[in-house]
């Protein structure tokens, strides 16, 4: 049984629609992320589960419980917010003990759950610190601690790593995802960095003007976008443009303005249809060292996608080299190892894996 469900939830503000019909259900113990660019309706859709946000029409449930209509305080929510929003004037023992406090529990319960919760997020010995005397790290930490001691039905995380550095952004992801697990709490995680939400999440809603574009596991929306939205927001990919030429079940060839044959692989397309080949960088593969000529190399008539490239621009980014290729006037990024670097204006073989490559409707 869902914890989390959302029905048909619409909310405008005047004539722009934020959330537009969505409709979804988060398991319970899960961590869905509601991933999507600015302005897509993710923190409109948290918001309105958190009740500060009233709806024009739709349903929200926690368990088989309405709560559309229930005020935040009496939602069973906690929340963590972007900016720690921690009582300045208060010690970490505190700020913990404020929600506590304000329930009546006893002076006993509340020092136990507020230590528990300071182990969970690995904090002991932190009581008697001010927020202005812990770093960024430790105060998300301790924000995070503050909703998970009162126990909440649902945890909502609202981009709380976007005020941290780069290093330690990364560094709290793989935390957060370590605290939800051992927890067990249902949970909505909004960012807009795809590699945060694959990195936490159970799985993930990718959002585009309001609607839920796809909704799956990391590796799924990854692996097998739904649509070229979808793809071209999940990590890097280059698109080929072309028209599907031959479809055989989910193999499809596709043939492109400069007269190259793509295998790659699709569903319900059609002869002649426009399309566009989503290429990931990890999926081109240098086939030898830069050869005076290779341009004029045929592959071996086993192997498909077999073509010749030439080396734009090669970017030395520390433990490999991010090329950027040229195929026939269709622009590819690829990535190699450092001790093999390819110069640029080079020309080389390249092959694109066909059982890796999504054909979408263009």
């Amino acid at each position: 049984m869902p914890q989390l469900t959302l029905r048909n939830v619409i909310k405008s503000y005047g004539r722009n629609r934020a959330v537009d019909d969505l409709s979804l259900e988060v398991r319970e113990g899960e961590l869905l992320t509601l991933l999507g660019p600015s302005g897509c309706g993710k923190t409109t859709t948290l918001r309105a589960v958190s009740g500060f946000v009233g709806l024009d029409s739709g349903h929200i449930y926690i368990g088989q419980r309405e709560v559309t209509d229930i005020p935040p305080e009496r939602r069973g929510i906690g929340l963590v917010f972007q900016n720690y929003a921690l009582w300045p004037h208060m010690t970490v023992f505190q700020n913990l003990a404020f929600g506590l406090q304000l329930k009546k529990l006893p002076a006993g319960g509340i020092r136990d759950k507020v230590q528990r919760g300071l182990s969970m997020v690995q904090l002991e010995g932190f009581e008697h610190r001010y927020p202005r005397q812990l770093s960024g790290g430790q105060q998300q930490r301790v924000a995070l601690a503050r909703a998970l001691v009162l126990e909440p039905d649902i945890l909502l995380l609202d981009e709380p790593l976007s005020n941290l550095d780069a290093l330690l952004r990364e560094q709290m992801r793989f935390e957060i995802a370590q605290i939800h697990k051992q927890a067990g709490i249902t949970s909505i995680y909004v960012t807009h960095d795809q590699t945060e939400a694959m990195v936490i999440s159970d799985r993930i809603a990718l959002l585009d003007k309001g609607k839920v574009v796809q909704i799956g596991k990391p590796e799924e929306l990854y692996s097998s976008p739904a649509n070229r939205f979808v793809a071209g927001f999940m990590g890097t990919t280059s698109f080929v443009q072309g028209k599907v030429e031959q479809s055989r079940g989910e193999t499809i060839w596709v043939r492109t303005p400069a007269g190259l044959s793509l295998r790659g692989r699709g569903r319900n397309l059609r002869d002649g249809q426009e399309v566009a080949v989503a290429v990931r960088p990890e999926h081109v593969r240098f086939l030898e060292a830069p050869v005076e000529g290779a341009v004029g190399a045929a592959p071996p008539p086993e192997e498909a996608n077999v073509f010749p490239a030439r080396v734009v621009r090669a970017s030395y980014v520390g433990e490999l080299i991010d090329y950027q290729l040229d195929l026939r006037g269709s622009s590819l990024r690829a990535r190699g190892e450092v001790a093999r670097a390819v110069a640029e204006g080079k020309q080389i073989r390249i092959r694109l894996d066909p059982d890796n490559l999504p054909v979408l409707p263009a």
